[in-house]
């Protein structure tokens, strides 16, 4: 082995020999260059070999051509690029062939190796990668894909990029995504061939007679279309086509046949309605004079609007389904809450949004994700009339549904209704007790800001009564705070007393009132010490960081007992468990030596 490493190193030295002869590193420089090669060649070149090693050899190498580069730039010399940077280059397109042979399942691998290819190597040697990858990951279509527009964008090979899609579809004959790469790729084929023949045209110059008029009208993207349709069904992916063909203006034909088939074949999908409605708004007005005040322009688009509707009416009456009628509803949405500076023009959006949610309501076509967005959207803009129509029907139809509830009231609250609690009452009636936790902690916040201290704190008492197991702990931390915040230590603390029986517990709970205390001027140690005994008696088995902050209590604080962190210390040895007790241990150690 040290043979062979020797004669790598040697390989290496013209090129290291050119670098330094023509400044750009220096002696000491090279010494090194060769003492890391050793090494990174030494790791390659064992009996068990890590593919780390060879990426760790590799990022070596891209580093020093970078490094190459950027003070051939600073003293301007580009000469001499056979002989170093080609070498490096070569060296590199080695290793990695070795690493993706031994791990030709990394496709990671081979992509990094893609990478470097595409910005040091040849594009003949890129060509040979991705066919050496292809051979053996012909089942992921991303990796066709990516070859196929490399020779299309960067080799400029049409020829070779449809080679590549038609192996590519042997492999995978159902997949969407390439055969809209495809269609893609022999439209931009046909665009650049006829432009190329407009240049030829514009310079006088003979038309190179390859150019056939079906070519340059998008015929084979045409057979494309059809064959993809014919194995793909859904109207999906007929819409994905038509995306596609449409940013080529000279497929107007085909755009047409496309967009005909569509309606013609998938009259009973939702999609194809919502296509068709959608169109309207790209389609121009047939007057020849366009409007050139903000007015005009905005009864153009209004007009534009209600013939979009028009075709969504007509499709809720062929296929009244909730499909149908999403879509229906998310175009009124959307077109609610695009921005308009026009007065007229929101109001006719508000209007037809809620014309439409009360046809879809009556039916009840809708789900109870869109009376929440369609309720959401409308209290942003201060509708809360409306806001509150849609969120009472909302409770109506899903009546076990904590967020519709909880909607309906922020409506409600936002309204300065003044029968909230009654509602609050109403909503609990309705809803299961674990789902409840958010709505009662709206009533705690809602009524802090409303109703005086005893209104606020009888409801987190009721609260208290109704959630139990892990959400009575939120709900016990805000009742802590709240008690803080309105009435001080004193009343923070009654409230603890009140509860320090009633598990079970965060430890934020106990922190929070060792920080009150601590905030007070006359600052009891005794009260402290009883918050992080009884912390320590429900976490102490497990939080290593509660026992340090014990001992650091005692240690730091004015009226602390630094004789007791002994006792604590071994307390601690004797409770926590496992890792916790490790961690500990090692806190404790670094605490001792001045680290903490």
């Amino acid at each position: 082995m040290a043979e062979i490493i020797q004669e790598r190193i040697e390989d290496r030295l013209p090129e290291l020999e050119q670098l330094e002869r023509i400044g750009l590193f220096s002696h000491a420089e090279i010494k090194a260059i060769i003492k890391k090669a050793s090494d990174l060649e030494y790791k390659i070149q064992r009996r068990t070999l890590f593919k780390e090693d060879f990426i760790n050899y590799v990022q070596y190498e891209i580093n020093l051509l970078e490094l190459i580069q950027r003070r051939r730039t600073r003293i301007g010399y580009s000469f001499k690029k056979d002989e170093i940077e080609n070498s490096i280059v070569h060296r590199v397109q080695g290793v990695f062939q070795r690493a993706s042979a031994k791990w030709k399942d990394d496709v990671q691998l081979w992509l990094s190796y893609v990478a470097f290819c595409k910005k040091w190597a040849t594009k003949t040697r890129l060509s040979k990668v991705f066919s050496a990858m292809l051979a053996i990951h012909s089942n992921k279509p991303a990796l066709w894909i990516m070859a196929a527009k490399w020779e299309m964008e960067d080799r400029l090979s049409s020829e070779s990029a449809r080679q590549l899609f038609l192996r590519a579809l042997r492999f995978h004959p159902e997949c969407p995504k390439l055969y809209k790469e495809y269609f893609r790729m022999e439209l931009m084929h046909a665009e650049k061939l006829r432009k190329e023949k407009e240049e030829f045209e514009k310079a006088s110059m003979d038309v190179n007679p390859d150019y056939s008029e079906e070519i340059l009208k998008g015929e084979l993207a045409w057979i494309i279309y059809k064959n993809s349709v014919s194995i793909i069904k859904g109207a999906e992916f007929h819409v994905s086509l038509l995306s596609i063909a449409q940013l080529f203006d000279f497929a107007k034909d085909l755009q047409k046949e496309i967009y005909d088939d569509l309606q013609a074949l998938h009259t009973d999908d939702p999609l194809t309605w919502d296509y068709v409605a959608r169109r309207e708004l790209e389609i121009e007005s047939q007057t020849e004079e366009q409007p050139t005040t903000k007015q005009a322009k905005a009864v153009e688009v209004g007009r534009k609007e209600e013939r979009c509707c028009a075709v969504y009416e007509e499709a809720v009456k062929t296929l009244p389904t909730e499909a149908m009628w999403k879509c229906y509803i998310t175009f009124c949405l959307e077109r609610f809450t695009k921005k308009s500076n026009s007065g007229f023009l929101r109001g006719k959006r508000l209007e037809r949004t809620m014309t439409v949610f009360r046809k879809a309501h009556e039916l009840k076509l809708l789900s109870e994700c869109q009376y929440k967005q369609l309720s959401v959207s409308l209290l942003c803009y201060n509708f809360l009339r409306e806001a509150l129509e849609v969120a009472v029907a909302g409770t109506e139809l899903f009546r076990d549904s904590g967020t519709m509830w909880q909607l309906k009231l922020q409506v409600l609250i936002e309204s300065k209704s003044p029968d909230i609690a009654m509602l609050f009452e109403e909503a609990f009636v309705h809803l299961k007790p674990q789902v409840c936790l958010p709505l009662w902690i709206s009533w705690a916040e809602w009524s802090e800001g409303a109703k005086s201290q005893e209104d606020t704190e009888a409801v987190f008492k009721k609260a208290l009564l109704a959630v139990i197991g892990a959400d009575s702990v939120t709900l016990k931390n805000k009742y802590l705070d709240w008690a803080y915040r309105s009435g001080g230590y004193k009343k923070a603390r009654a409230v603890f007393k009140s509860l320090q029986e009633s598990r079970p517990f965060s430890v934020d709970f106990f922190r929070k009132m060792i920080q009150f205390e601590k905030e007070q001027e006359s600052c009891n140690m005794a009260n402290i010490r009883e918050y992080y005994e009884r912390a320590l008696r429900e976490f102490g088995s497990a939080d290593s960081d509660l026992w340090m902050d014990y001992m650091k209590e005692e240690l730091n604080h004015p009226l602390g007992r630094p004789e007791n962190c002994g006792q604590i210390y071994w307390r601690a040895m004797k409770m926590l468990q496992g890792e916790s007790a490790e961690a500990f241990v090692a806190k404790h150690a670094m605490h001792q030596t001045g680290h903490l």
